[in-house]
């Protein structure tokens, strides 16, 4: 795989500068080198942690502080890693993601029974990736704004473990089909995934706009799963 665009240091925002609680961490996966923002509250036993895989356009420091406030009062550590706007990391994403999570793991204490993803848009399409090909690595998915295209069905089949998947769309989504979500969800269903389903009122593409209600239902529903 080539090697991809790597973000320097300084690519966390002035907010988030001199917060002991937050850093940024370089780690290197298959010969390429990845950065991802790690948030983690005072801790005095392992604790579930989310990856946090954001949109297209979107960086990895705001995607997370969308998180922060609620990950300190629910203790969960934070793990967004800087993805590429690149078709070809879709191939390598999955040993990405346990990579950056393995490297998570060995500066903070993190439960491995309680590893979760959240997927926005683009990172959802990824984390879809994550539920089929690290089913037996991830306790659950969440995914707003996305489904999984028509073409690409039979993903479903490479699942070894049929994880549990939470799915948000706006039913004024303007750049993703409610129909194909809907598509989605039914298809999940048929293949024998346990969907938790929530089509929001008003809502469209942009997920700051409800982050803080749908983080705090993505959660509920996420922080009830245990991978066995």
């Amino acid at each position: 795989m080539k090697t991809l665009i790597v973000f320097a240091l300084s690519f966390l925002p002035a907010v988030f500068c001199g917060a002991s609680d937050v850093s940024s961490q370089t780690v290197r996966c298959d010969g390429s080198k990845y950065q991802y923002v790690l948030f983690s509250p005072a801790q005095k036993q392992a604790l579930p942690a989310i990856l946090l895989l954001h949109g297209a356009g979107d960086h990895a420091p705001d995607f997370l502080a969308a998180w922060r406030s609620f990950a300190r009062k629910q203790q969960i550590v934070l793990i967004a890693p800087e993805l590429p706007r690149d078709p070809k990391f879709e191939d390598a994403a999955p040993n990405v993601f346990r990579c950056v999570v393995d490297d998570a793991r060995n500066r903070r204490a993190i439960d491995p029974h309680r590893l979760y993803v959240f997927g926005n848009s683009m990172g959802g399409y990824l984390a879809y990736d994550a539920a089929m090909f690290d089913s037996e690595y991830f306790a659950a998915v969440a995914v707003h704004a996305m489904g999984i295209a028509k073409e690409y069905a039979s993903i479903v089949d490479r699942a070894k473990r049929k994880m549990p998947i939470a799915i948000y769309i706006g039913v004024r989504d303007q750049l993703v089909p409610i129909a194909r979500v809907r598509q989605t969800r039914d298809l999940l269903t048929k293949a024998g995934f346990s969907v938790h389903y929530l089509e929001l009122e008003g809502h469209d593409h942009n997920y700051y706009a409800l982050s803080d209600q749908i983080n705090a239902d993505a959660w509920k529903f996420l922080s009830e799963q245990l991978l066995p």
